[in-house]
């Protein structure tokens, strides 16, 4: 259990690990790579431990883990089907990224984690791939992990990802198209959410040599054969894990600089800030980081987090601390992550005093401002790092704010208790 002391102000200049969902992207495509590759930044976690193992179990070579970067040697699209069972935890993008990995190989391969994982939906991806001419199931038949792939390649050609809710499906279809056997072409039906990071996967994919063709609404792509080239990639600061750092100078009307967040980042979640900035807070953007100044007070909003869910916790205790009422929009897919993220927040918050609606597919915060009698309570987090975090967030203006679960936060940003310590200083 990890108590909050709550801070009356903050000034602080900060350097987060290296992006999450980057470092995921680039180890795959690193690993599907001809030569041998060097990541500069990437982040050490839970999460990309379990993705690096398994690549390494298809083929791929880990030729060095110093900290700051990781040599990968790529096994040119040869996929070999590992000795055991590929068990990746409670790692959605992992489990949704190697499923197609998986299929490019040939032979028996099986994708399991942890009983969580087994409740996110991966139907879509199986029915894409199976249109590619893949021999995938899930092995409960629920539509769900874990999974068996009885590979012989990706035949490639025309596939449609029934719907585009989770944007992994359609990221997982993109990396692994340039190996097909013949020109890959796919369409999403409905409206496809976080696009933010099908554009950053597009960009990790040219960066190693493959361009992809979309249209403007990214329903339809167009992928030509070819082969990732192996290079030298630096990874930007992760933007989920400094929003937790921007909140804190939000909700203390304090200062806070993140210095490896660009400003032109590849991150969607790096909206955070404009979003912080129309609830009051000042932002400067510049080479040397990401700068926010938090308002005396807050106020409510109205915004549409379609595209950055995984910030919605986040704004949602910011939302807490402000005056008026915030509506968060277009997120019924924090249902199906770590945790039903929506259900969560709506009832941890309400803890504190925070009225909350939680509704299927958006969150009501009435705030009350800086003078509201808010109480401390303990966290659950439900084993999910965000949920952490953002609470951690909360603690700052809420005495007795105590986070039960609190290592979960090694997910995605291992030293975050000692890195969040660094406010005080």
């Amino acid at each position: 259990m990890k108590e909050i002391k709550p801070l009356e102000h903050v000034d602080a200049v900060i350097e987060v690990p290296g992006s999450k969902s980057i470092t995921q992207r680039a180890l795959v495509v690193a690993a599907l790579a001809r030569g041998e590759s060097v990541l500069r930044g990437p982040l050490a976690s839970e999460d990309t431990k379990y993705t690096a193992k398994a690549l390494r179990s298809m083929g791929a070579k880990v030729l060095d883990r110093s900290a700051r970067r990781w040599k990968i040697s790529g096994c040119s699209g040869r996929v070999l089907p590992p000795r055991r069972k590929i068990f990746l935890g409670n790692n959605g993008t992992a489990t949704r990224f190697l499923t197609s990995v998986a299929a490019l190989g040939n032979g028996v391969f099986a994708i399991t984690g942890e009983p969580r994982m087994e409740e996110r939906p991966i139907s879509p991806l199986i029915e894409a791939l199976s249109g590619w001419g893949v021999a995938i199931r899930s092995i409960k038949g629920t539509g769900c992990p874990p999974l068996e792939i009885r590979a012989e390649g990706i035949r490639g050609g025309a596939t449609i990802l029934p719907e585009g809710k989770s944007s992994q499906y359609l990221s997982s279809l993109l990396l692994v198209a340039p190996y097909a056997a013949h020109k890959a072409t796919l369409a999403v039906a409905g409206e496809v959410l976080s696009k933010p990071y099908v554009h950053m996967t597009m960009a990790v994919m040219k960066s190693f040599g493959i361009k992809v063709k979309a249209n403007e609404e990214l329903n339809k792509f167009e992928i030509q054969r070819g082969y990732y080239k192996a290079r030298d990639y630096g990874i930007e600061g992760d933007a989920s894990s400094a929003s937790y750092f921007w909140a804190a100078a939000a909700v203390t009307g304090g200062k806070v600089t993140v210095v490896n967040v660009p400003k032109r980042s590849l991150q969607g979640d790096t909206v955070l800030v404009d979003i912080l900035a129309r609830m009051g807070c000042r932002v400067v953007k510049s080479d040397k980081g990401i700068s926010l100044q938090g308002p005396a007070e807050l106020h409510g909003i109205e915004v549409d987090m379609g595209d950055c869910p995984d910030v919605v916790p986040t704004l949602a205790v910011v939302a807490a601390r402000a005056r008026g009422r915030t509506v968060i929009t277009n997120i019924e897919h924090l249902r199906i992550k770590e945790c039903d993220r929506l259900q969560v927040m709506a009832r941890e918050l309400a803890k504190l005093g925070v009225r909350t609606e939680e509704r299927a597919d958006a969150l009501i915060i009435e705030g009350q401002g800086p003078d509201a009698k808010l109480k401390g309570a303990k966290i659950e987090t439900y084993n999910d790092h965000r949920i952490a975090m953002s609470f951690a967030v909360a603690g700052l203006y809420v005495p007795g704010v105590q986070v039960l679960g609190e290592e979960c936060v090694a997910k995605s940003f291992p030293d975050f208790w000692e890195r969040f310590a660094l406010l005080t200083d």
